[in-house]
């Protein structure tokens, strides 16, 4: 089979974004050796380039310019993840956390002067929220704006050290605004978190009076991104600078909002921006994608010792080492993509102009967004490291792309959402539907909800589970009854450790900081099962044969080596015996061998433009694309 097949299936819904970007930004090349001014100069053109584009604009409200396209633009910034991260985050900073600030948390009056030129360009701005002493903590951030009913205006001060800004993308040389989160006093009462919009720069590129703009320097990596700090001494702003969708000061000062619950009207705020979230982990998988295809391209050409019945060398991606190494990562990088165009599609039904509001659809949008994207991201960590060795030495020099990718996606993890904070967040929102789950089962269900729980103990301690129910590993439907079984189990024992909590007097911080690692592991057992459904019913979706038939192998490969990184739990809890685990290995062997003749077709399949591809890394490889007519 062709990649051209494969490639039609990845692109997905929003395959005309991805083609547009191919032909749009195929091309271009930035130079992150460059000194770091010259390189922030560069990606910034970049930047000018792609608003040009107007690709940016399909994000945004048709109303002023814009094409109402939520998961188009998603779709279309991912793809920037297969030339210059620094771009991509540049660009997620503009229009995704500044722009989306902006949409997403203002209302008419600040649409009307502002969101055109945030969509053109030619105002750019940052997303001051991370303070030095809050990061994940961003209910309890520092900075204060505090109303002056004399003067009709907000007071945005910086307190102290830890409430400076801090990380700031675009602060350092570019921006000439900034969306900032501060605590909103008036009439000498805090209600909570709120989000500003405050010139900093003036329009020949000066700090604006009372803002101090510092740069964090050099960094690992993303050095195309002027990442500052900012400090407000006093700084006086219109009381319309607050971004009033969800609340509103009065010139009175008196402070109004349909949300009553301060900690609900917080939360409610921050899920409006959950596409940034679901932007970092498609950057990632693309960096994924472009490492992987780096590392078994040159896999499959370089050669290393003879085979003593030939006495010539051998291919390394013919070692089953090598295979072993990249295929089960690129077998779960496919799982990823798919889950990312999934919940991407359930973004933009959430978050389409005309969508009707729904709290239930958009918290489950906010567990998984968290979940994949932690997961995503520490995929991805791991997997550019892994092909990195996998190149050996040339995987090593900076011409051959893989040490920026791997520098560039490290921040990955931490930002957007710490992936251990994010994981604790998703723990809790299954323990809490868990919860209701239970809560809503009347006295015969309690019953047997009981009754189910003592049979699996004693499943568990007599091992009865794995003799009762064995199955072929690779086959799906036994490969998703022990995902769901781990998934499962880890949540109802960690419900019953919780439980304690409720109890009068106890110690809930305690009781909690006891059970983190049982928080962690419910939370990655829930996305390792969502993660595969989506793979599935992606492979369900295609209905040419050939294709079908290869997406059914990737997919058994990512689920039987999902269930060998767990083989220790397995057995453990009585899901499989010890024998049973060396048929877990044994599939994976198998299968990498069954695609390994498949392996350079199904990276093709991700259509990285070959110019974002050049390196010495790839010098005398015989393409396998089909040459166009």
């Amino acid at each position: 089979m062709t990649s051209t097949a494969l490639q039609q299936v990845l692109d997905g819904r929003w395959s005309g974004a991805r083609e547009e970007v191919r032909a749009q930004l195929g091309a271009l090349k930035l130079d992150p050796d460059l000194p770091t001014d010259d390189y922030r100069a560069q990606v910034t053109e970049a930047l000018h380039q792609l608003a040009g584009t107007r690709r940016p604009h399909q994000g945004f409200d048709p109303a002023y310019g814009g094409e109402g396209d939520v998961g188009g633009v998603v779709t279309a910034f991912e793809m920037l993840g297969y030339g210059d991260l620094s771009l991509l985050v540049k660009a997620g900073v503009q229009w995704g956390l500044f722009g989306g600030a902006l949409q997403n948390l203002g209302t008419a009056r600040h649409h009307d002067r502002y969101l055109r030129d945030t969509m053109d360009g030619t105002l750019l701005g940052c997303f001051a929220m991370t303070e030095t002493g809050h990061g994940s903590d961003v209910q309890h951030l520092l900075t204060t704006a505090t109303f002056d009913v004399a003067t009709d205006e907000f007071v945005i001060h910086t307190p102290n050290r830890a409430a400076r800004k801090d990380y700031i993308g675009g602060a350092a040389r570019d921006a000439r605004m900034a969306a900032v989160f501060a605590q909103l006093v008036t009439e000498g009462t805090s209600h909570g978190v709120h989000a500003f919009l405050v010139p900093i720069r003036d329009a020949d590129g000066a700090a604006m009076p009372g803002v101090t703009i510092s740069d964090c320097g050099r960094k690992a990596g993303l050095n195309g991104v002027d990442n500052g700090r900012l400090v407000f001494d006093s700084v006086r702003v219109p009381r319309e600078a607050l971004l009033n969708r969800f609340a509103d000061v009065a010139p009175d000062g008196t402070y109004s909002s349909e949300i009553a619950s301060e900690s609900r009207r917080f939360f409610t705020m921050l899920g409006t921006l959950v596409r940034g979230r679901i932007s970092v982990a498609g950057g990632a998988g693309s960096a994924a994608e472009k490492a992987l295809t780096l590392a078994i391209r040159y896999g499959a050409t370089r050669r290393q010792f003879s085979d003593p019945a030939t006495g010539e060398e051998v291919v390394v991606l013919d070692y089953l080492a090598h295979q072993r190494k990249l295929l089960p990562a690129l077998a779960t990088t496919y799982a990823l993509h798919f889950a990312q165009e999934d919940l991407v599609g359930r973004m933009h039904e959430q978050q389409k102009f005309d969508a009707v509001p729904d709290e239930g659809l958009q918290r489950e949008l906010e567990t998984r967004a968290a979940g994949i994207k932690a997961i995503g991201t520490w995929h991805a960590t791991h997997s550019i490291q892994t092909c990195r060795e996998a190149c050996g030495g040339a995987g090593y020099l900076s011409e051959n792309m893989l040490p920026q990718l791997k520098a560039d996606t490290d921040v990955f993890t931490t930002f957007e959402g710490d992936n251990t904070v994010l994981l604790q967040l998703v723990a809790k929102t299954l323990l809490s539907d868990y919860a209701r789950r239970v809560g809503r089962l009347d006295m015969l269900g309690k019953a047997r909800f009981a009754a189910d729980l003592v049979a699996d103990t004693v499943a568990e301690r007599t091992g009865a589970r794995a003799v009762l129910r064995r199955g072929d590993v690779r086959d799906r439907t036994y490969q998703r009854w022990l995902l769901t079984e781990r998934e499962d189990h880890i949540l109802a024992g960690l419900a019953r450790r919780m439980r304690a909590a409720l109890a009068p007097g106890a110690d809930q911080f305690g009781i909690f900081n006891a059970a983190q690692d049982h928080l962690l592991e419910a939370a990655r057992a829930h996305v390792d099962r969502i993660v595969f459904d989506a793979f599935a019913t992606a492979v369900d979706g295609v209905t040419d044969p050939t294709t079908n038939a290869l997406l059914e192998r990737v997919l058994a490969l990512h689920g039987v080596a999902t269930i060998e990184r767990e083989r220790a739990w397995f057995v453990e809890h009585a899901y499989l015996t010890a024998t049973g685990t060396k048929a877990v290995t044994a599939a994976v062997n198998a299968l990498c061998g069954e695609l390994r003749p498949h392996a350079r077709t199904l990276v093709d399949g991700f259509g990285i433009p070959e110019p974002w591809l050049d390196c010495p890394l790839l010098d005398g490889e015989q393409p396998s694309r089909p040459t166009p007519a």
